[in-house]
Parts: structure tokens; sequence; C-alpha cells
């Protein structure tokens, strides 16, 4: 039997394809340049560094203008954000962070918690993935430092309304951290400027369209934030102490040229085609999808694109089928149709207590700037001849 063609809908974990311009940015800063930034005065090392340079104005750019030497490159998303806390949390202080929040925050959090180094609130959310700002103002304590949120829900797209908890806590004298794995790239760069976070972390290999092995790390200036790692930096190497400016001190060890460079053409292919027009573009795919599977009998489906949440959500599509494990169904939209989609609890340990999926999590579409209306269509067909009794074996769209 002929293999179906692949529908590629797990966007919000990692995107792809990638603008053909990531590839040979990639390409040419592994093959063609192949040496360490920052290590070397020679032509290559040089360019090297300029690449890197450019990769820290575009992001900036991206969230707002910021001043770029506040911009750091870590290898991922998830190294941001434990930089983060381990860097601004100190023994005694109290963190409020949300149901909503993906395991990246909540984990090292309560590896810290369970440690005795801090206490920790975990406010809950509505079955959108929603959290209510009076929730965070109902559990601060006079020990709160720091609040910790996810800008968009990975498991609903529900956008928080992070201006107004903004607003709260720096009001009350605390730290603002937002995990924008699921909106940088997606909002609008005086979206986040708004918002005035006081440390952001994201992932250059979602929404942002880049490669793996790049993380994003902001951190507003004159807030303290101690090295998570050690090592060289290529500047005052003949110290032991490490170098007092925030990105050498953040970036310790080599930075993954090839992944950086990518990033920097993903942030250009976006900005050429306008990060607003890409967002609702993969929102509106989103939306049809959300509209037509919650026509289907059996199917719940639980997407914020779809609700009062909606403006601004992410393209993520969760949804359970009626006497299917979320696992068996997207086997079966692999198998049928082609279509890549997420079963279980997507790294995402407490927000499913609130979305009544806490026995096996939710099946979860994503949809990116190269997907279309086709994709959609595989999704809902495929579940309808599901739910309509057809054998796996028969369903073909």
């Amino acid at each position: 039997m002929k293999k179906p063609v692949r529908r590629y809908l797990d966007n919000a974990a990692t995107s792809w394809p990638k603008p053909q311009g990531v590839y040979e940015a990639w390409e040419r800063a592994g093959r063609s340049l192949g040496v360490a930034a920052g290590r070397g005065a020679y032509g290559e090392a040089v360019e090297a560094g300029r690449i890197i340079d450019r990769a820290r104005s575009l992001v900036a750019a991206m969230l707002g203008g910021v001043e770029p030497d506040c911009v750091a490159f870590p290898a991922g998303g998830t190294l941001a954000l434990n930089m983060a806390i381990h860097g601004v949390v100190q023994a005694g202080d109290h963190v409020i962070a949300t149901a909503a929040d993906h395991n990246a925050t909540l984990r090292p959090l309560h590896w810290l918690a369970s440690r005795g180094v801090i206490t920790l609130d975990i406010v809950p959310c509505d079955r959108s993935g929603r959290v209510d700002p009076a929730s965070i103002a109902a559990a601060w304590r006079s020990a709160t430092r720091l609040v910790a949120i996810s800008h968009a829900s990975n498991v609903t797209g529900a956008l928080q309304d992070a201006v107004t908890i903004a607003r709260l806590v720096h009001n009350r004298g605390g730290l603002l951290l937002l995990d924008a794995a699921q909106t940088l790239g997606h909002v609008s760069a005086p979206e986040f400027t708004a918002i005035g976070a006081d440390i952001l972390a994201a992932p250059a290999h979602k929404w942002v369209l880049g490669p793996m092995g790049a993380g994003i790390l902001f951190v507003r200036p004159g807030i303290a934030i101690a090295p998570f790692v050690q090592g060289g930096t290529g500047s005052s190497s003949d110290r032991l102490e490490m170098p007092a400016g925030f990105t050498d001190r953040m970036e310790a060890g080599t930075p993954d040229l090839p992944a950086i460079a990518g990033l920097a053409a993903a942030v250009e292919w976006l900005e050429a085609q306008s990060v607003l027009s890409v967002a609702a573009a993969c929102r509106a795919l989103a939306l049809d999808c959300a509209l037509r599977l919650a026509e289907v009998p059996g199917v719940d489906v639980i997407a914020a694109v779809t609700g009062s949440a909606a403006v601004g959500s992410a393209p993520i599509v969760s949804f359970t089928v009626d006497g299917f494990d979320p696992a068996e169904v997207a086997a079966v939209l692999e198998q049928a149709a082609g279509v890549q989609a997420r079963s279980g609890f997507h790294c995402a340990a407490r927000v499913h207590e609130h979305l009544g999926t806490a026995a096996g999590g939710t099946v979860r579409v994503s949809f990116g700037p190269f997907n279309a209306a086709e994709d959609v269509d595989a999704v809902v067909n495929t579940v309808a001849l599901l739910v309509g009794g057809e054998s796996v074996s028969s369903v073909r769209v």
C-alpha cells in the first residue's frame, strides 16, 4: 500500500520545514566557515563573530528594540529558562508559576522547591489554558521575587494577559520571567515592548523557524543574574573569574555557529514575510481545523483559538476522541493520512488537571507557515472516518 504524503503538524514542538535560507545559512556556517566565533583573529573567525552580532541585533529588534548586548544565545530554550531561574532566585525566595507552564519552567522550580531552596505556588488556569491575573495577586507573599509564565500554552495555544500580569508583578516589586516559546515569531515587537518582561526565554527552533541548537535569553539591564555555566568565553582569558559583560557571562563554551546563523536567516525571513502575516495564516488554519473537528460527534476540541481567549492565540489545536486513546488517534492519523501529530501530555505536567485530560492527555496538531488547507482536510476527514467505525487499514484520505 502506498505510503501517504507526509503532513507535518507538530510545529509547536519544532517547526518544519524551515525557510530555504535557514538551511543555506546553517550549512555555510558549518561547511565553509567551520570555526569558533570569538576564538581567533583570522578572517573566518571574524566573520563568525559578525554573524552572531547580526543575529543578536535581529532578535533584539523582534523583542521590541531591546539592547542587543542584553540578548544571549544559550544552547536552547530549556537551558535559557534554567539559566534564568537558577541565576535569579535566591534561598528563601517565593516564586509563582502557573498550571499552563511547560516543564522547562516547572521542573527547575520544583527541583528548587523540593530541596527547600524556595517556596513555590502554581496557580490554576481555566479549560482554555488561560490564567486569571487575580490568582497571581492572591498567591503573592512578602517573599515573592519571581513570577514565571508561559506567554502561550503549548497545549491549547491560549495567550496569557501578560501585560496585566507584568504590571501587577512590577507594582509589587517582583520580576517577570516570560517563556515565549510559543509566541516569539508570532507576536509583534510592540507587544513585547508593552509587556516589558524582566527576563524572556525562547528556543530558536519553534515559531522563530530557526534550527535546533540555539536558544534566546533576554535579561533587562540592572538585573543581577549569576552565570549558570562557567567556562571559556574568548574574552578575559587570563583570569579565572567570569567576565562582567552579560553575553560573555551567559555564553560560556563554544557557540553553535551554524544554529545561530540559521536563526539570523530565519528572523530575516520572518521580517520579509511579516511576523503578523505569518501568524495570521497559521492561526486561520488552526481555527478552521478546530471548528470542523468540533462538528465531529465524539470529538472534544480544546483550543483557545475558538474561545474568548482567541485573540493572539498560538495556532494549536488539542482534542480527544471518545473511545480512543490519544496515542491511537495519532497513530491512525499518520498511517492513514500521513499526518504527524503529537499525543500525550506535551511536557506540561499540570495543565491537564484543569483541561479534564489527566487520564491520557490530548492529540495536538499545530500549524506552521508551510501547511495548507489540505492538511486540515486530512486531519478532519481521518478523524471523522475513525469515529464512523472505519478500520485503520481502510481509513485513507
